[in-house]
């Protein structure tokens, strides 16, 4: 293969990739190789429904007219479908070259060695215009083995129309405490008479609950080398507190959290008006206000003021295989999708709100009245040190998270037991995974 020169159209800079020696690591041989003047094919794999399938077959067509020499074969699967493949293909030495990657299997792809550590890409892919907190969720031990495509950050949700009907004031967010917070969900049921729960429970739900929790308290869920670092009276502190929000009526039943959890976000507790306030992220906020039909606001969670305890969750990543005979030209695909207009103007927020600031600045003019009050809310949280990425054998720490939650809330288990049970079930996946 030839070196050529590469232009950067979308970004209306000019990048040289003449020259650029491209590390082919894992089970692709370990040959150098260049980005190519002849005819390349390259295949790219993702999940989701069949309009993401529709706007990423629209966003490859404009990078195929971006580099005419370059072929792209898109593929999309179901989320359950789609992991069972990229396992078999990745077992075979046969995964696509770009890859759409999710932060519970990140490390598992990345721990085996067969994903493109894309630091060897970075003449082929601007980083420029992320934050390094942004950056650092597609990272393992330096390697930058992902580009994330949108992110998030974890988010309080008000009901404005209940917190007015039943004469409570919306609180200010920079200054409550989760006492204030527990006062408040409880005055709200009692204000209804019962019609409604001022909260849903607001820990244990998702892993995200769990970190925000953890992190107020000077602690975190992983840490490096694979060791789960949660802290079991931490995590016990928190199912404690929502014991007894639910015992005082401030928040929904266990009962009825299972319900809502399984309705999923657009026909759960928030989006039917049977509480006031809950626990989303702030991305969630658009399926949330088209389900209710309500005044559905974000504000900052209970602590935020005090410790940096928000962090930005990736919506998604790309990635490139290691396994791939063109490295150089996934590693542009991923360049264009994530820093190019043309790619933004197509994609939109469908994905998450742009992790590159410049094209979220650029899709910002285009948002949504719902997508603009994601947008804000996410401008204005100052995130702390981003999480460690959930490590290999990590994958079932939600569902895990859940199954132990419910046991507390249904009265099965004490917090303290489930705590250390919980961590020592999700260190012993770990350890067997490594």
């Amino acid at each position: 293969m030839r070196s050529v020169s590469i232009r950067r159209m979308g970004a209306g800079a000019v990048a040289l990739a003449t020259g650029a020696a491209l590390a082919a690591c894992g089970t692709s041989g370990g040959a150098d190789v260049e980005v190519s003047e002849e005819p390349v094919t390259i295949r790219v794999t993702w999940w989701g429904s069949d309009a993401r399938a529709e706007l990423t077959n629209e966003a490859i067509a404009a990078f195929e007219k971006e580099y005419p020499n370059i072929t792209v074969e898109g593929e999309f699967k179901d989320w359950g479908g789609y992991w069972d493949a990229l396992a078999t293909t990745t077992a075979a030495n046969d995964s696509p070259d770009v890859i759409q990657m999710d932060e519970l299997y990140l490390a598992s792809y990345g721990d085996r060695g067969t994903l493109l550590d894309l630091n060897e890409a970075a003449d082929l892919i601007d980083t420029s215009q992320f934050d390094e907190a942004a950056l650092a969720t597609g990272q393992i031990d330096g390697a930058q083995y992902a580009m994330p495509i949108g992110v998030g950050v974890p988010a309080g949700v008000v009901n404005a129309d209940l917190f007015e009907e039943y004469g409570v004031e919306i609180p200010d967010d920079s200054t409550w405490t989760w006492d204030d917070y527990a006062a408040i969900a409880e005055e709200l049921t009692e204000a209804s008479d019962g019609a409604i729960n001022g909260s849903s429970v607001t820990g244990g739900n998702d892993v995200g609950s769990v970190k925000y929790w953890a992190r107020l308290h000077d602690n975190e869920l992983f840490g490096e080398g694979g060791k789960v670092t949660l802290d079991p009276e931490v995590l016990a502190s928190m199912w404690q507190y929502n014991l007894d929000l639910i015992e005082s009526g401030g928040a929904e039943s266990a009962a009825q959290a299972v319900e809502s959890l399984n309705a999923g976000v657009g026909a759960g507790s928030l989006a039917t008006g049977k509480i006031a306030m809950g626990f989303a992220y702030n991305t969630q906020i658009t399926a949330l206000k088209e389900a209710s039909g309500a005044d559905l606001r974000l504000v900052q969670l209970p602590g935020s003021g005090e410790v940096d305890a928000n962090f930005f969750k990736p919506s998604m990543y790309w990635a490139a295989s290691s396994q791939s005979d063109n490295p150089a030209e996934a590693a542009l695909f991923i360049d264009f999708m994530v820093n190019y207009e043309a790619a933004a103007e197509i994609l939109g927020t469908e994905r998450g709100i742009p992790a590159n600031n410049e094209m979220r600045e650029f899709v910002s003019g285009n948002l949504s009245e719902t997508d603009a009050l994601a947008v804000d809310y996410m401008n204005s949280v100052v995130p702390g040190t981003p999480p460690v990425v959930t490590p290999n054998g990590g994958s079932g720490v939600e569902p895990m998270i859940q199954r132990y939650t419910q046991e507390v809330y249904f009265g099965q288990s004490s917090p303290e037991d489930a705590a250390q049970a919980l961590i020592d079930e999700l260190q012993a996946e770990v350890d067997a995974a490594q």
